[in-house]
């Protein structure tokens, strides 16, 4: 008596079938007629063709050209901010301004520049400021710092007005206080003729009003007054000094 045959777990008793059938389809597949593509076909796959031929390469290109300018896009982006900023505070329906800033050289190609918290434009020639700022540099290398309450600077003079607690600094440490003060800024000359006070590395020096010439680095006093000297510490009333006419 024969044995029976083992029974596998790893034989598929259906396997013969379905290599058949997978043999069946091959066949049907290879006698299956292939229809060719028709030319309007074949042209819209050259056309396709085509394009990416010419299209990849160019938008590789557009890629990179972007990644090396994006640091100057970027830098217009935060510049275009600042300008908006800037023009938020610009009244232009009234011609007045927050913030100004005024730049102008004198007769001798020397910059000073005019700042104010607020600006406005009251006639063709006139500005009116709030908290006017001037900055201004000197023949010999020095500058002046200057600031008011109020000014009014006319355009084509080049002339600064100064009123409300004036206080100018000059470079070389002269400090001088001020009720009120007139600047030719072409010619580099401060006047007053209110009270004033003055410090220095002279000492102190109090009078009626003051007159300076940048040009010539001179400063006369004018009218009674007050001088203490730190060479002189005793204070002394000073005589009036006239100021002389150009």
């Amino acid at each position: 008596m024969k044995a029976p045959p083992p029974n596998r777990d790893d034989f598929d008793p259906d396997r013969a079938a379905k290599t058949q059938q997978l043999a069946q389809l091959r066949q049907e597949a290879l006698a299956r007629r292939r229809t060719p593509p028709s030319a309007a076909a074949m042209a819209r796959r050259r056309l396709l063709f085509k394009r990416a031929k010419w299209g990849l390469p160019t938008f590789a290109f557009l890629m990179l050209l972007c990644i090396a300018i994006w640091p100057e896009i970027n830098h217009l982006i935060h510049q275009n901010k600042a300008i908006l900023e800037m023009m938020r505070h610009t009244h232009t329906d009234s011609g007045m301004m927050e913030h100004a800033i005024y730049h102008d050289i004198d007769s001798h190609e020397r910059p000073y520049t005019l700042t104010a918290r607020i600006a406005q434009q009251s006639e063709h020639n006139r500005i009116d400021m709030t908290d006017p700022v001037a900055d201004i540099m000197l023949h010999n290398g020095q500058w002046i710092h200057v600031r008011a309450d109020i000014g009014m600077y006319l355009q084509h003079e080049q002339t600064l007005t100064l009123t409300g607690h004036v206080v100018l600094y000059r470079s070389d440490g002269l400090l001088l206080n001020s009720p009120t003060a007139d600047i030719d800024l072409p010619q580099q000359i401060v006047a007053t003729h209110d009270w004033v006070h003055a410090e220095g590395p002279f000492g102190t020096q109090d009078a009626e009003g003051a007159f300076m010439d940048q040009q010539t680095n001179t400063i006369q006093f004018i009218g009674a007054g007050k001088t203490n000297h730190f060479a002189d510490l005793s204070p002394t009333p000073s005589s009036p000094k006239p100021v002389k006419s150009p």
